[in-house]
């Protein structure tokens, strides 16, 4: 894959409540970019994110996934995150790299659970957010009813930039409120033609009250509309992507991912109003007892951060990472300011999800990954030698579930904990500890389905077999003043008694 300037690269995280179709879109995404042949599905267990047999079992995703494609002359890096509450820990990763979150809201359930824990994330880091209304051409599904919660759950911030063509299976496409033109589409294909005269009024409508509330975060612009004048759409999205960027205004669009309607047009909004990273504010790296920023420079000195590990028995580890300031090349030689131990990157190549790419260098801003670092793990900074910096790696969640386990045979009592802390590697939510009064080995994690996905992994990539029994609690009687106790006084040959 070839190299893209910062400015011309887009860091996405693809977030929201399990099942709303993040995965779908994903596919839909790198289909019509053509970097995939053909559309995946869930159900198959053939979607490019969802590669662990964990995940195509359980029809879930698991684990966060990089997927990155050209588009309009730009990379847009998709970090596809699960979205069910036990792998929560995957969504603090990817928003500790992301530029924008998409947010994948089904207009059949609405906005659900994890979808305002994922928003409430997002804002706490002041993450530039965009919301994708999927699903549309479902029964049941309803655009306005979706719209309504949104701007409930998150505020006047929500500003619509289409509205469907057609409810459910009717749904065929999206009026453009900003061009106002209808966008149909047939098995894929947009077609641009003029609005349905019933449509008109509603759009008008929708359509001022968008350009009202874009204008108002222009002094100039909103003094020449005041004045009659009419802005252009190239100044109305160049107003938004300003008001993206610093995430107060929160565009919302919409289609459906396995129609692959009005997925394209999500892609050319993530490269006109999406920030890249060398919009985003430099980052804070603490250094010396104090702070300092650090922006996306491809010239500066290396910096990069490893916000996820994967762990493979045949070619180990995996360490993804950010590259946050200048350009990493293979061969080169970095120093993990935490271990305080030098790290030499071999190969460096993208991940399609499990597919590599070969890259011949991560500029400032874009995503790579590397194998076989020795003592570098998730949240780890690698800085050059002339600069021994610490980027603050995102809040690991407490585990809240946990189970004893116990091996089946003798003879994985050895590989148990080997094979254990190889996987704490790659999860950083997993917590191990062996119980010195009860002799148990306890596993802690988010839930029942984290915790059975670990155990499913821990027989797979491992061959270590186990069996599950409740935590035992140490008992503890504590003899009181008015207890009474009962004793032998033994004499001892040549000592006290």
């Amino acid at each position: 894959m070839r190299s893209f300037p910062s400015s011309a690269i887009r860091n996405v995280a693809l977030v929201g409540h399990g099942g709303a179709g993040k995965t779908s879109l994903t596919e839909a995404l790198l289909f019509g970019a053509g970097a995939l042949s053909r559309m995946g599905r869930v159900e198959d267990g053939t979607t490019v994110s969802d590669f662990d047999p964990e995940a195509v079992k359980h029809r879930i995703s698991v684990s966060l996934a990089v997927a990155p494609f050209e588009w309009e002359g730009h990379k847009i890096n998709l970090i596809d995150t699960p979205g069910y509450a036990d792998f929560i820990g995957e969504v603090h990763a990817a928003l500790a790299v992301a530029d924008l979150a998409v947010f994948v809201v089904s207009a059949v359930e609405g906005v659900e659970v994890q979808t305002r824990v994922a928003w409430r994330l997002a804002a706490e880091a002041g993450i530039p957010r965009l919301v994708f209304v999927n699903k549309l051409d479902r029964e049941r599904a309803s655009f306005d009813r979706t719209l309504e919660q949104l701007r409930s759950a998150f505020g006047a911030g929500i500003a619509p930039l289409e509205l469907p063509i057609g409810e459910e299976g009717a749904f065929r496409g999206v009026a453009d409120l900003l061009t106002e033109t209808a966008i149909t589409y047939e098995d894929g294909k947009a077609i641009a033609g003029p609005l349905e005269e019933g449509m008109v009024p509603a759009e008008h409508e929708v359509h001022d009250a968008l350009v009202e509330g874009i204008v108002v975060a222009d002094d100039g612009l909103m003094e020449r509309y005041l004045e009659g004048e009419v802005p252009s759409v190239a100044e109305l999205e160049k107003t938004m992507a300003r008001g993206v960027a610093e995430a107060t205004v929160f565009p919302v669009v919409c289609g459906s991912a396995t129609k692959r309607i009005a997925v394209d047009r999500l892609a050319t909004f993530l490269c006109e109003i999406g920030p890249s990273p060398a919009d985003r504010p430099p980052v804070q790296v603490s250094a010396g007892g104090g702070t300092h920023p650090v922006p996306a420079d491809a010239g500066g000195a290396p910096l990069a951060y490893v916000f996820k590990t994967l762990v493979d028995p045949y070619v180990g580890k995996v360490s993804l990472f950010k590259v946050l300031s200048g350009t990493v090349r293979p061969d080169e030689t970095l120093v993990n300011t935490r271990a305080r131990s030098e790290e030499r990157l071999h190969g460096i190549f993208g991940l399609l999800g499990k597919e590599h790419l070969e890259l011949t260098e991560v500029v400032a801003g874009d995503i790579g990954a590397v194998a076989k670092l020795n003592g570098t793990l998730t949240n780890d900074t690698l800085a050059a030698r002339t600069m021994p910096v610490a980027v603050p790696g995102f809040t690991v969640p407490e585990p809240v579930l946990s189970t004893a386990i116990r091996p089946r045979s003798k003879g994985d009592d050895d590989k148990l904990m080997t094979a254990l802390h190889r996987l704490q590697d790659e999860d950083v939510t997993l917590a191990v500890r062996r119980d010195d009064e009860t002799h148990q080995t306890v596993l802690s994690g988010m839930g029942e389905t984290h915790l059975a996905i670990v155990l499913e992994r821990l027989a797979r990539k491992f061959g270590v077999e186990v069996d599950q029994e409740p935590v035992r609690v140490p008992y503890r009687e504590t003899i009181t003043a008015t207890a009474e106790a009962e004793g032998k006084y033994k004499k001892q040959t040549g000592g006290h008694g």
